[in-house]
């Protein structure tokens, strides 16, 4: 696997970020924030803010932006991280397809939608720097990460949330199957949240095996082996996927 492509294998299981702006209030100075975000399926991290907050003045006087998104707790330095450099492009707030997608990971933002002072940002991706590990890193261009399958208005982009709401109203056993199959884990709930061209998402309720009253929930990312397009391709992926975890 290439490191554009395990670059954005990485960047596809991970939903928040620190987002640093060039500050206007201190001039020369950076300024970082928490950035929650969500990929379009062209692959550029889409945040939502507000016209009040210090990052929005900032990035409004001065679109060039980095995000760095990180996985792990403990040691940071050993683990995987990706620092996006880019543009912080404004777009409509009322992208039916994109709407849904956002709100499908962050539920709770809902009001936001609501209030005139928010309004989604799309980074546009310059340059990428990639840490997989110690001695495997580098520099990769926008153009490198993502491949033809993959495009914002996509017919794929269109048809994510119909695909979606099939799959949880008719195959949450399935989406069960996968976890235990794919990734080992025993699972009570899985929901599906997002589906792209390389893969998909699961938000999922851990089994209960020590009697615990609390709910242990996680998201979980699934890779295709081939990317897909649409939803007839979806289909046959999942389909195939079922097959597998059936053996």
């Amino acid at each position: 696997m290439g490191l554009a492509t395990e670059a954005l294998q990485f960047l596809r299981t991970t939903q928040n970020g620190v987002l640093s702006t060039h500050s206007e209030k201190f001039a020369g100075y950076p300024f970082g924030s928490v950035a929650p975000f969500v990929l379009d399926h062209s692959g550029q991290p889409v945040i939502l803010i507000s016209t009040i907050a210090e990052h929005t003045k900032n990035i409004i006087a001065n679109p060039k932006v980095s995000l760095l998104v990180f996985a792990g707790e403990d040691d940071l330095q050993a683990s995987a991280r990706l620092t996006i450099i880019g543009e912080a492009i404004k777009i409509d707030k009322e992208n039916v397809d994109l709407r849904a997608r956002y709100l499908r990971y962050f539920p709770q933002a809902e009001s936001y939608f609501t209030m005139h002072d928010f309004s989604f940002y799309r980074i546009a991706i310059a340059q990428t720097r990639y840490i997989a590990g110690f001695g495997k890193m580098g520099w990769i261009t926008g153009d490198e990460i993502g491949d033809d399958n993959m495009a914002a208005d996509s017919a794929l982009a269109s048809q994510e949330t119909a695909i979606i709401e099939h799959m949880n109203a008719d195959h949450v056993h399935s989406l069960i199957a996968y976890c235990k199959h794919f990734h080992h884990i025993e699972v009570s709930h899985a929901q599906m949240l997002g589906i792209d061209s390389g893969g998909f998402d699961v938000k999922v309720d851990l089994a209960n095996t020590n009697q615990e009253t609390s709910t242990n929930t996680k998201l979980i990312r699934f890779n295709f082996d081939q990317p897909i397009h649409d939803a007839q391709s979806a289909r046959l992926a999942l389909v195939g996927m079922s097959k597998a975890a059936k053996v």
